[in-house]
């Protein structure tokens, strides 16, 4: 790892580049080439895992002791290795998953058949299965010093299991600039980077609210974000030159508000506080981040547990045409009667008014009738409810036809989150020589509590309004952390902000979502980035790999915010 001299305030400083290639197990393959061919660069970090990959790799697991990790990742180092290793590029991912000992031993057989001598180390002790019986997958997210003692010892590629998104920044940054446990800013900083940088494209203008205003050729293949990191933990957001995509404030924000919370963004190296970051553009394609604190982790560990929760099944009706209601009507009464002899734990129907009066064509004529059952027993989700579905082809509604015919039943996940304090897990560096050495826990940790809540700006004049989508105004961006889901909502100038910082309520929001409305809601203040983080707690049931809803990951959650209607001042549009 090389440093590099940027000028900056009229003096040199030193500047650590830490790219994305990944941000789902899945994400494009030819990424990590790109990142390192396509410009200047010290470290790229690949972020493979999610709360269902998790779920995936435990099942991939069951067939073969011996699997666990992201494969993907090794198609794609045998054809990039070589290049790293001449240009001197450290790799750092989480893509050991479950078996991250399995994955560098693998990368160690694949430096070894191309002839490329490289150092592979990995970060083990995350694994709490045992503890936890009846868990498929039950692992601690460790933070980045586990990471940081890799490389200080030389490693090339460091390969863990479940860290925590951020660490693999925070690791790399704590190594360069040496770092201290206790330097909370700093680090808070690399946990602001990291952060923006885990979900890849997602920070340069991937899924981003306000697409429609740039040309679509830029959004056609966005490229991946690096961060230049600086000693004293601010950074600049930014991509390589004549890559797709765009990095601004907008985009920035968006991802700094996906998956968060409160204003204290908590981790296990730091918690970083997210009312105190800056942004400010710094030129084409370049966000400054500056001004973050940080403060000392909590006490204990988040450990996602996995465990199966039963078995579900599903149907969905095609309702073509008239009488949408009284045909969804008729077939869950039927289905009722049916079911009624060996009734599922849990059945579940959702309309989707898709239909159009005086529709064009068939498909757009129809609405979806979708009935879901779960139950600790395959039978009852399985056979039965296949026979008392296909039994109605004859005897039901006009039109009576379903999507596909039920299945036997899939067994389902479900997401826990539990905690243990810091001290009861091993956190391990796994050194390229075969060196084990134990990463302490924080010398000194702080409870969480909510920051008081910030003043508000003064509200606009009373003023004539329009009724239009809150779109037109507010960007927003949501995502899942278990059951729970959480909706970023920003706006760009401060007349914006004064509405929407008084007229986007607990209350409103929920007559916006009507699904909230009988659940807890949060909503958080983020005056700097003039944005709101709204926390629906349940939302999602039991988690993405339970399926309880529509969208079950609430990735869309936010758009449907920003179609909703309200009264916005005319003056704003």
């Amino acid at each position: 790892m090389t440093a590099k001299a940027t000028a900056g305030a009229g003096a040199a400083t030193t500047t650590l580049r830490i790219g994305n290639f990944s941000g789902f197990y899945g994400d494009r393959a030819d990424a990590l080439r790109e990142m390192l061919t396509g410009g200047e660069v010290d470290v790229l970090t690949g972020d493979y895992l999610a709360e269902l990959t998790m779920l995936i790799l435990a099942r991939d697991r069951l067939k073969d002791p011996g699997a666990g990790y992201a494969r993907t990742f090794l198609r794609q180092l045998e054809d990039t290795l070589g290049l790293a290793h001449e240009r001197g590029v450290r790799i750092v991912t989480n893509a050991g998953g479950l078996h991250p000992a399995g994955l560098a031993d693998a990368v160690r057989a694949l430096a070894g058949r191309l002839g490329i001598a490289v150092r592979v180390a990995h970060v083990e002790g995350d694994d709490l299965t045992a503890r936890y019986p009846g868990s498929l997958a039950a692992h601690a997210y460790l933070g980045g010093s586990g990471i940081a003692e890799c490389l200080r010892a030389g490693a090339d590629v460091v390969v863990t299991g479940r860290v925590t998104d951020a660490a693999l920044v925070t690791g790399p940054a704590a190594a360069h600039f040496g770092w201290g446990p206790t330097e909370y800013d700093r680090l808070a900083g690399a946990v602001v980077a990291g952060h923006v940088l885990e979900c890849g494209t997602q920070a340069t203008g991937g899924n981003y609210a306000f697409f429609g205003e740039r040309d679509p050729r830029d959004l056609r293949r966005p490229g991946f974000p690096l961060a230049e990191i600086h000693a004293e933990g601010s950074s600049v957001i930014t991509k390589h030159p004549g890559t797709g995509g765009f990095v601004d404030v907008g985009t920035v924000t968006a991802q700094l508000l996906y998956e968060t919370g409160g204003a204290r963004y908590a981790g296990p190296d730091v918690t970083a506080r997210l009312d105190t970051v800056r942004l400010t553009q710094d030129g084409p394609d370049r966000v400054r981040v500056e001004g973050v604190r940080g403060e000392a982790p909590p006490p204990a560990l988040k450990v996602g547990r996995n465990r199966l929760g039963g078995f579900r099944n599903e149907v969905v009706f095609v309702l073509t045409g008239l009488d949408i209601e009284a045909k969804a009507d008729l077939v869950k009464e039927q289905m009722g009667d049916a079911l009624a002899k060996a009734p599922p734990a849990e059945v579940r129907w959702e309309l989707a008014r898709t239909d159009r009066a005086d529709a064009s064509t068939e498909e757009t004529a129809s609405a979806l009738l979708r009935l879901v059952v779960r139950d600790p027993s395959q039978e009852k989700v399985g056979r039965v409810l296949s026979g008392a579905a296909i039994e109605l082809a004859l005897g039901s509604y006009p039109g009576f036809h379903v999507m596909a015919p039920p299945g036997k039943g899939s067994p389902y996940g479900v997401f826990e989150d539990v905690y243990v304090p810091h001290g009861d897990v091993g956190h391990v560096a796994v050194l390229h020589d075969g060196r084990r050495v134990t990463v302490d826990a924080p010398y000194d940790t702080a409870g969480l509590e909510d920051v008081p809540a910030p003043a508000l700006p003064e509200p606009l004049p009373p003023g004539p309004t329009t009724r239009a989508p809150l779109g037109l105004l507010a960007g927003a961006r949501s995502g899942d952390k278990g059951g729970n889901a959480n909706v970023g909502v920003w706006v760009r100038d401060d007349d914006a902000w004064r509405w929407l910082a008084h007229e986007l309520t607990v209350e409103r929001f929920r007559e916006l979502i009507p699904e909230a409305r009988d659940l807890p809601v949060t909503r958080h203040v983020l005056p700097r980035l003039r944005a709101l983080n709204f926390l629906v707690e349940g939302i999602l049931g039991e988690g993405v790999a339970a399926q309880a809803r529509f969208d079950p990951q609430a990735k869309a959650l936010g758009e449907w915010l920003r179609s909703r209607h309200l009264d916005i001042p005319e003056v704003l549009l």
